[in-house]
């Protein structure tokens, strides 16, 4: 096939040996690549409820067909995984420049198995693997890991996805990193690197994958980069969003009892982020937009913050959910969870929800260490150093934020913010009800990465895609349309491999997307063809849900998330008919009242091959 090399590398890291598949033509043209396609062989090969962090499970880094040319925003690739905190299927997703580089060498997906004896890294380069020491880089923080391999093998231009010292220690929140610039940030991908004793994966490659239509897709790139870099011009990246959703009520202002936060939003949102942060954008491989923001701030006691800036996400759990509007403070937590290797979200969520349960009187200040408190640099700072290291207190989150609340116990249950163990990221359901039935619904638990329903309060919607407007944040008859549409077009990104914010900062469209699979691989999809993939991708992931033991109890929301705000831009508003709104998306979606898929669903798209992983 033109754009893939229809190639996946496997490695048994237990007795170090290594072999290429091919993989089939069909499963390609069905699912085109990235999450969909990784999530068929984890059903495949993976029995059920395996633990995630043994030998048995796998971690696979899969991309699609865009890395074949220099597209705008073709550095993502997908990490597809059994989660230690679901315990059922995850993927995440990251940048840099890692992704092109493994496609150059060859391969179109990656899949690790068993545990390697010692600390290892591997080194691809085009055929050749190797399993080399890394003693010498276990225990060092992320970016310090990515330096000390280049430094290693020679050449700075060598990429690596790495984990901290996070990983190391099986904390459940631990991210994969791309050099300490972009993380996979959600479900502990990190952690099952970790259980593997792989510190990293260096690759580097020299070949060209053929292209349908070469001169027409490298024309074609050129073009949608000089747009995008021209649309997303003097974007200041995701903290752009802080003021504008917090006056819709879409930030988790104290830890999501607050309803407004203006001033707060104002001190850590751009542009007084910009400015006080010395920022400049830090783009990843062909990426015309430069989301990422890289600061340079010097505190008052002489050390020097240089490096990753916080994104919406951390400004949102550190700033509006503990109520801190000190950016050198949250920058500065930013900067260790970045080195250590794991999710800020979670982080913030821990910290917020022992704030509460201390106020409470469910846990005592003895217990935590100190008296924790609303807008406090202090309790972020040592509750963040004890939940990296799951010291302390931190021990209660060795198993997630599930596991603090069975250790807790008295009505803690009530407070904890999460969906299937997985913290709610820096988005409010409330504010968006197709963002509540996109939570309770993603595979890897509370997530708005895998659907995005949110940026539809801020305009975005898909009119080549048979949309006339964004729905109704506040309708209870379009919630469940709402997270099926923007769901499947997410689930699109992640299966090409592709990042998102070239349509939602950039402005392309899905026809852009549809011309860029007919040039690099000769394929010709309409739009709604392009989003059946999703629907197939998305119906794997719930086969692997369903086996492992997830079913519609598990597809809800915390209680918090049933009560209105009193004022702000959501004031008197919660998603209190969210059973109609999960029967509407069942429905949509071919699944039963269960919400188990049907066999004439799985039929209907082409997915016949997988009816006998239903149940029953």
């Amino acid at each position: 096939m033109y754009g893939y090399w229809q190639k996946l590398l496997r490695v048994n890291l237990t007795d170090s040996t290594f072999k290429t598949e091919e993989i089939d033509e069909k499963s390609i043209k069905l699912l085109l690549g990235g999450a969909a396609l990784a999530a068929k062989y984890l059903l495949e090969e993976l029995p059920p409820k395996v633990d995630p962090l043994s030998p048995e499970n796998k971690i696979i880094f899969a991309l699609g067909f865009m890395q074949a040319v220099n597209y705008p925003g073709n550095a993502k690739w997908s990490v597809v995984t059994k989660s230690p905190l679901t315990g059922t299927f995850m993927d995440s997703a990251g940048t840099g420049a890692w992704a092109p580089q493994l496609k150059k060498a060859g391969y179109d997906m990656l899949i690790i198995e068993g545990k390697a004896p010692k600390p290892t890294y591997l080194y691809i380069n085009d055929d050749a693997v190797e399993f080399k020491s890394a003693e010498q880089v276990w225990g060092k923080d992320t970016v310090e890991t990515g330096a000390a391999i280049k430094d290693e093998l020679g050449d700075k231009r060598i990429n690596t996805l790495n984990i901290g010292p996070a990983g190391e220690i099986l904390n459940p929140i631990a991210c994969v990193t791309c050099d300490g610039h972009s993380f996979a940030g959600r479900g502990g991908a990190g952690a099952v690197m970790g259980s593997k004793n792989l510190k990293a994966v260096a690759v580097w490659g020299t070949k060209q994958v053929p292209v349908a239509e070469e001169e027409k897709a490298k024309e074609h790139a050129k073009e949608l980069f000089k747009t995008l870099l021209e649309t997303a011009k003097g974007g200041g990246g995701t903290p752009d969003v802080m003021v504008p959703l917090e006056a819709l009520g879409d930030v988790p202002i104290r830890y999501w009892r607050g309803d407004i936060w203006h001033e707060g939003a104002k001190m850590i949102g751009t542009p007084r982020y910009t400015e006080y942060l010395n920022v400049k954008p830090l783009p990843c491989q062909n990426c015309p937009v430069g989301c990422h923001r890289h600061i340079h701030l010097t505190l008052p006691d002489g050390t020097v913050l240089d490096g990753n800036g916080p994104e919406y996400e951390t400004l949102g759990m550190f700033g509006a959910g503990l109520c801190i509007d000190d950016l050198a403070a949250i920058s500065v937590a930013n900067d260790k969870c970045n080195r250590a290797g794991v999710d800020t979200i979670s982080v913030g969520s821990f910290i917020g929800f022992l704030i509460e349960c201390y106020e409470s009187g469910f846990i005592t200040a003895e217990e935590i260490g100190m008296v924790p408190k609303w807008s406090d640099n202090k309790t972020l700072q040592f509750l963040c150093d004890k939940i990296l290291k799951l010291e302390g207190v931190g021990k209660l989150f060795t198993k997630g934020i599930r596991g603090a609340v069975a250790a807790i116990g008295k009505d803690s249950a009530s407070i904890a913010v999460e969906v299937k163990n997985l913290d709610q990221p820096a988005h409010d359901p409330r504010a968006v009800y197709g963002l509540a039935v996109n939570y309770a619904t993603s595979p890897r638990g509370a997530c708005h990465e895998r659907g995005n329903p949110q940026a539809s309060a801020l305009g975005l919607f898909y009119p080549d895609c048979e949309m006339d407007a964004p729905p109704d944040r506040f309708t209870d008859d379009e919630a469940g349309y709402c997270a099926f549409v923007y769901q499947n077009t997410s689930m699109l990104y992640n299966n090409l491999t592709m990042c998102k914010f070239m349509v939602n900062n950039g402005g392309l469209t899905i026809s852009d997307i549809g011309k860029e699979l007919e040039y690099t691989t000769g394929l010709k999809y309409t739009n709604m063809e392009l989003l059946e993939t999703s629907k197939r991708g998305i119906a794997l992931q719930r086969l692997i849900n369903v086996r492992d033991g997830i079913t519609k109890a598990d597809d809800t929301l915390p209680p918090k998330m049933r009560q209105a705000a009193v004022v702000g831009g959501r004031a008197g508003k919660a998603p209190v008919n969210f059973d109609k709104m999960l029967m509407d998306y069942y429905k949509l979606r071919g699944w039963n009242d269960s919400g188990i898929p049907t066999s004439e669903s799985l039929k209907t798209l082409g997915l016949e091959d997988f009816t006998k992983y239903l149940p029953g």
